[in-house]
């Protein structure tokens, strides 16, 4: 019993670390998007600020499985606590660059593949040290970090950028990937894992069947949307709403936390379902709803747009949690690294092309027609969603 009360407690205490790890590195991601609205201000055209805030997430595109592999080998704690160390260097760079738009966005995409370091490293960490039965709980609450990350950065960049500049507004994100780079290093443990068999080691999950092909491509699709509402969300309430800055912050910061909270749900809910698959589709279905909703508020300038976000925005973030727990159940203690890695890579390729491709299309049809094409993405992804879970089996 002693034993098992230790177990549990180091087990929420790794997650509690893997989250603000994340945190720390998504908020160095996403604070590019929050400086859209003063680059553009200061003459910027809405595309090429779309590309700026896209380098991060290309950045970690570029090193997601390279950074897995390395947590296959190595283990979590010195992948967690390095990659802190390397993306405080490189948002520093970063700060050290603002006003020179090439080498600004070049300190952005070195920041990208440094931070892509605790992705898969924290996910392997809630896998190792959680049960099955509570993995998906323990998974939502990990992916909380995305959110909050992106809460943190709604509600802190674009009020400091625009009251003392760019250089201003990243000195938290330095602070905060530095202080936890030290708490990492001295208190992440990494988790138990059985030992290794020579011929599991080479069982490539990739090959047994279509199962985390399948995954990895509703992933990307639904990615989109949610890509869509953190990088112009905004954008869209500034510009065609009217909002200011400050609230319109402070909503899209409030819709990301309530999303966060919406992944512990959706992740218990897989617990007790006994399925990730079954709440996915779901998911599916509920993301093109809500985009197609946020369509006609914007074409009828509803007054209830706040609540409406709110809601998209909980629902698009829903599914990550469902398929990060799914891909690392099917690939196994020895491919989890770096099947983690790819899961991120093609959501961070879909994100990437966000920016610019969300951007040009806003200046084409504008926000409505945006969100039009982009509901029928979980249309398509709906289709994908494999029918039954699957668990990987030791040889």
């Amino acid at each position: 019993m002693a034993t098992t009360t230790v177990t549990t407690t180091r087990a929420w205490v790794m997650l509690a670390l893997g989250v603000a790890a994340q945190a720390a590195g998504t908020l160095v991601v996403s604070a590019p998007a929050f400086l859209i609205p003063l680059l553009t201000r200061q003459g910027m055209p809405l595309t090429a600020a779309g590309f700026l805030a896209g380098a991060p997430t290309f950045g970690m595109v570029l090193t997601l499985i390279a950074w897995g592999a390395v947590t296959d080998r190595h283990g979590e704690r010195v992948v967690i606590a390095g990659g802190l160390v390397l993306t405080a260097l490189a948002t520093t760079g970063a700060l050290l660059a603002a006003g020179n738009p090439v080498l600004l966005g070049v300190a952005f995409l070195a920041a990208g593949m440094t931070s892509a370091s605790t992705n898969a490293a924290s996910g392997r960490v809630v896998v190792g040290w959680f049960p099955k039965h509570r993995r998906g709980l323990a998974m939502g609450i990990r992916q909380m970090s995305q959110p909050l990350g992106v809460t943190l950065a709604a509600l802190t960049v674009p009020t400091i950028a625009g009251s003392a500049g760019v250089r201003a507004a990243l000195v938290l994100p330095i602070a905060l990937t530095a202080v936890l780079a030290v708490c990492c290093a001295l208190a992440v443990v990494d988790p138990p894992r059985p030992t290794r068999d020579a011929a599991e080691v080479v069982t490539n999950p990739y090959r047994e069947s279509a199962f985390l092909w399948r995954i990895h491509a509703v992933s990307v699709l639904l990615v989109v949307p949610q890509f869509t509402l953190s990088t112009y969300g905004l954008v869209w309430l500034t510009r065609d709403l009217g909002w200011s800055a400050l609230a319109a912050g402070v909503l899209v910061g409030a819709s990301q936390f309530v999303g966060a909270l919406g992944r512990i749900v959706v992740g218990l809910w897989s617990d007790r379902a006994g399925s990730r698959v079954g709440p996915l589709r779901v998911v599916a279905v509920s993301a093109a709803v809500v985009m197609g909703v946020l369509a006609a508020v914007d074409a009828t300038h509803l007054a209830a747009a706040a609540v409406f976000l709110v809601v998209a925005t909980a629902v698009t973030v829903a599914d990550n949690g469902l398929a990060f727990t799914s891909v690392a159940e099917a690939a196994g203690p020895h491919w989890s690294g770096r099947a983690l890695g790819a899961q991120n890579t093609g959501q961070f390729v879909a994100a990437s092309a966000v920016g610019p491709g969300v951007g040009a299309l806003v200046g084409a049809v504008g926000f409505a027609g945006s969100f039009l094409v982009v509901a029928a993405l979980p249309v398509v992804a709906l289709a994908l969603v494999p029918r039954r879970d699957r668990e990987h089996r030791p040889a």
